[in-house]
């Protein structure tokens, strides 16, 4: 596990709910450090993944007779982590640090949060999926090969849309961004009144002017909202498997297009994401510089200036330089 005390108390998507249902135990990583996540009667856990005997993958195993049994040696962990039965000595009761590392989990938008400390707050609301009058759509995970920090940072980036997702989100010939402010709250990043181009905003065809706000909830929790006209909202939850690799879930909510078969709307965000990959994989360096002297920066970077400011109060290191 890395040293980053900001992120390792903090709580990160890890994986979807219906995954365990296609394979239970379930290897997962976080931070560098591999986990398995269980499913018994409904009951989710998250621990090390790590047999305390002989450091076998307990994600190997199978679960049976209400306990997790590791694949090497067969010793059966309860739901508490405890060990309660080593077969090579059937009478003897195992010793109370035969234990597996366990950690916190909650469920929240169809996804499985998992935290390595004791977070001072709790997941972040998105306002837009639980508000009735809007249709919720997960799509994901994307994988990336970068930095978590990195992802996040792109998702926040309106520059790109006219070269990255040209006549999808952007048009190159109209590619200007009207001037905004970015904050930096105890809430964490907000920026809003970024107004620019799109050729297709909300599926008619037509080109229009569309107003977004940015927010940053946590240093890998991302969103943005449309807000004149049709509204549109995505949070991003990005996963930060180890230092260079990371995976993310666009969370999209919307308040119109209720016929349109989710199928479309979810390929549309796998092409949109499919085009930022290999950009975002291709920056150098591959760590985020949180020093501003590092890069050029401009007026429109308002939002990713204040994204890394705010990291560096934070003093998150973790795929940063």
């Amino acid at each position: 596990m890395l040293n980053d005390p900001v992120l390792v108390n903090d709580w990160h998507a890890v994986a979807e709910v219906d995954d365990l249902k296609k394979k239970n135990p379930l290897p997962v990583r976080l931070l560098g450090e591999d986990l398995v996540l269980w499913e018994l009667n409904g009951r989710i856990h998250a621990w090390q993944d790590l047999c305390v005997h002989r450091g076998t993958k307990l994600s190997m195993g199978k679960i049976q007779s209400d306990c997790l049994i590791c694949p090497y040696h067969g010793w059966h962990y309860d739901e508490s982590g405890q060990c309660v039965h080593i077969p090579a000595h059937p009478e003897q009761k195992p010793p109370a640090k035969a234990k597996a590392n366990t950690y916190k989990i909650q469920i929240k938008y169809g996804l499985i949060w998992v935290t390595q400390g004791n977070p001072p707050h709790d997941i972040p609301t998105f306002p837009e999926w639980e508000d009735e009058s809007y249709r919720n759509l997960p799509s994901g995970p994307y994988h990336f090969n970068a930095a978590a920090p990195r992802v996040i940072e792109n998702f926040l980036d309106v520059a790109h849309f006219p070269f990255v997702h040209e006549g999808s989100l952007g048009d190159p010939s109209r590619p200007e961004i009207a001037d905004y402010e970015a904050e930096i709250l105890d809430a964490g990043v907000v920026s809003e009144g970024i107004e620019f181009f799109q050729p297709n905003p909300d599926g008619t065809g037509v080109g229009a002017v569309v107003t977004y706000t940015y927010r940053v909830f946590r240093p890998l929790v991302a969103y943005f909202v449309k807000t004149k006209g049709p509204s549109f909202a995505a949070m991003y939850a990005v996963c930060p498997i180890d230092e260079l690799h990371s995976k993310g879930w666009v969370l999209m909510s919307m308040n119109y297009g209720f016929d349109q078969p989710a199928e479309e709307i979810i390929s549309f965000q796998d092409r949109v994401t499919g085009e930022d990959i290999p950009v975002v994989e291709s920056q150098r360096p591959e760590l985020l510089p949180l020093d501003l002297q590092e890069e050029l920066h401009l007026k429109s970077d308002r939002t990713a200036i204040a994204y890394r400011k705010w990291l560096n109060q934070l003093g998150v290191t973790f795929g940063t330089a």
